[in-house]
């Protein structure tokens, strides 16, 4: 197998993605997206910075790169005079991994396609179900994604999983703020949210959100309330839109808060770290449809009491379930009505009605 070969392939692909896809983005979200490539590219720790000139102009010889790919269409991953089609990850993987690399490949947000390569660190079995843990990336797109599920196994990619983190807290909210300096004065005894200080014991904050990732990932392939067929179906036909920013919201909530998510194993643990962290980096829609994690964590803050958060996760859960089916059946009734414009409008109403401002969802 030659390697080079094929991390030449799986890149072409990779930049095919962003060449059709980078407009899905806000131009501050598509120059987060650069600046995390960017770094991958040059091999820096996430809090290096280079020079803004120097920057620029990598940017700019990207986006003469994308115009160039802007018509062609994705490549056949072609692995020792055999080819596949570049979503058929399984097949890929059964000649890969033995090798110890990892192909990634499917559809992320606004169904974007995305892809990488990777060497393995480790093959584990939690809960019944395959966890591979990824090392260095030979190839990737513009999405830091940190773990995801692929072919009903769960995928943690640590160096972007590491990138990921260092950008959420560094550009973590005010109101965050309190939740972060929780988990860092029970995991590493720092006083403050100081950034010295959080470069030295990245290693450690990432070692507990590995486990918020994967417990994520493997609540979500048991969780049962939202039908994954309808989900996907839901995505592909509402993409770009506040529909898909609630029901991928409501996806995330329901694995989060199920038996086996990461608050209820946090909470089984006393892992009080786990927990600040997990709230800390809860935003998006999370605060606005379900505050009743944020009142439960203060709580649990002022008395140490458990059952506070506990009792908070299940609330929350059983309030997310009755969203999502309310949201399923008007989704099926816009099917019945053969009017999924009908349906869209409908779901977006249940945001505004529960206190969610009117605005671009566009990520």
């Amino acid at each position: 197998m030659n390697i080079e070969q094929l991390t030449r392939q799986v890149q072409h692909n990779c930049d095919i993605s962003d060449a059709l896809h980078a407009g899905i983005y806000s131009v501050c979200g598509l120059a987060l997206r650069l600046r995390d490539l960017y770094k991958w590219h040059q091999g820096l720790h996430p809090w290096e910075e280079h020079a803004a000139d120097a920057v620029l102009a990598w940017i700019g010889q990207r986006e003469e790169l994308w115009e160039s790919l802007a018509d062609q269409p994705y490549q056949e991953i072609t692995i020792d005079e055999r080819s596949f089609e570049p979503f058929d990850s399984q097949a890929i993987n059964a000649l890969l991994t033995p090798q110890g690399y990892f192909y990634g490949s499917g559809y992320a947000h606004s169904l974007k396609p995305t892809f990488f390569l990777a060497r393995i660190k480790l093959c584990q079995n939690i809960d019944g179900r395959t966890v591979w843990r990824l090392g260095r990336e030979l190839a990737r797109d513009l999405l830091t994604l940190p773990a995801f599920t692929q072919d009903d196994q769960v995928v943690l990619r640590t160096a972007a999983a590491r990138m990921f983190l260092w950008d959420q807290i560094d550009y973590l909210p005010n109101s965050g703020r309190a939740a972060l300096a929780y988990a860092l004065a029970a995991c590493c005894h720092l006083p403050v949210c100081d950034k010295n200080g959080i470069r030295r014991h990245l290693d450690t904050i990432l070692n507990i959100q590995q486990t918020t990732y994967i417990r994520h990932e493997l609540s979500e392939l048991d969780e049962a309330v939202f039908e994954r067929a309808t989900w996907r179906q839901m995505l592909a036909d509402f993409p770009h839109t506040a529909v898909e920013l609630l029901i991928r919201t409501l996806k995330d909530v329901l694995a989060d808060t199920g038996p086996q998510g990461p608050l209820p194993y946090y909470c089984a643990r006393r892992d009080k770290a786990g927990i600040g962290f997990y709230m800390a980096f809860s935003g998006g829609l999370v605060p606005l449809l379900f505050g009743e994690l944020k009142s439960g964590f203060e709580a649990f803050i002022k008395s140490d009491n458990w059952s506070e958060i506990e009792q908070a996760a299940k609330v929350v859960h059983n309030k997310a379930s009755t969203y999502t089916r309310e949201v399923m059946d008007l989704y099926s009734s816009g099917r019945q009505k053969q009017d999924l414009s009908w349906s869209q409008t409908a779901i977006e109403e249940t945001l505004y009605q529960r206190g969610v401002p009117r605005r671009n969802s566009q990520q």
